[in-house]
């Protein structure tokens, strides 16, 4: 087993993941999971699909929060920084980092921190639409998901620019840890989004409504002024 075959095929397979950036660890950057083909369709794909259902997650719970709490703009924060990251998200997914490393590195950087955004934001509307126990104890989950998702975040960031490969190793472990703690976050939606019905998606329509009849509302007293401008000056 350690005769001079096995050694010198130890050696080429350690320069082939040197090279591909995997170095035989064990917890991979998930970037690096989808560099060869026919990984990187996968990770596109699971990429793109992560995309489409934050952004359904994101309007599902802006149309509950308006339903049962009302208008809000922390709320309304939300729903932009889930679709931010939604975008971010695509970038990642579609550039990989071995072929795209600029537009790569932009997704990540739009995508991280807006969801990290969207964590805290509606740990706080948690908080303030709780009326039962459950609903507190509902807020301090997310509260312990959103802080271990900061942290995790944060020391991803700084083992990764190092050039140790144990640090290396240890921001891998991190960026792991912050994808489960983001996903067990948006998982604490179910309780909330069962009891969505077709009432919620009419909120939103009636949203829109408002917001139209609003800009309608508004410009009518200028364009009478208009109007009543004109006739002055025919009558002059």
């Amino acid at each position: 087993m350690e005769g001079p075959l096995y050694k010198q095929l130890q050696c080429h397979s350690r320069e082939i993941f040197s090279v591909s950036g995997l170095m035989f660890s064990p917890y991979p950057l998930h970037s690096k999971c989808g560099t060869f083909p026919p990984e990187s369709c996968f990770f596109s794909l699971i990429c793109s699909l992560g995309s489409f259902m934050v952004v359904l997650v994101g309007l599902l719970r802006y149309a509950h929060v308006i339903e049962h709490y009302g208008p809000s703009l922390l709320n309304t924060l939300g729903l932009a920084a889930g679709w931010i990251c939604a975008a971010g998200l695509i970038m990642v997914g579609n550039f990989q980092v071995d072929h795209a490393k600029v537009l790569h590195y932009i997704g990540a950087g739009v995508a991280f921190p807006t969801s990290m955004l969207f964590l805290f934001l509606q740990s706080i509307l948690t908080y303030r639409m709780a009326t039962t126990r459950g609903h507190y104890w509902t807020g301090h989950l997310r509260s312990i998901l959103a802080v271990l998702a900061f942290i995790t975040l944060i020391f991803s960031g700084v083992f990764f620019i190092q050039q140790s490969f144990v640090l290396q190793h240890l921001a891998a472990l991190c960026e792991w840890m912050f994808i489960i703690n983001v996903l067990v976050f948006y998982g604490t939606f179910t309780a909330e989004f069962g009891a969505i019905s077709t009432d919620t998606f009419l909120v939103l329509l009636k949203v829109r409504r408002t917001s139209k009849s609003y800009k309608v509302d508004s410009s009518t007293p200028s364009m009478s002024h208009v109007h009543n401008h004109l006739e002055n000056m025919a009558m002059m």
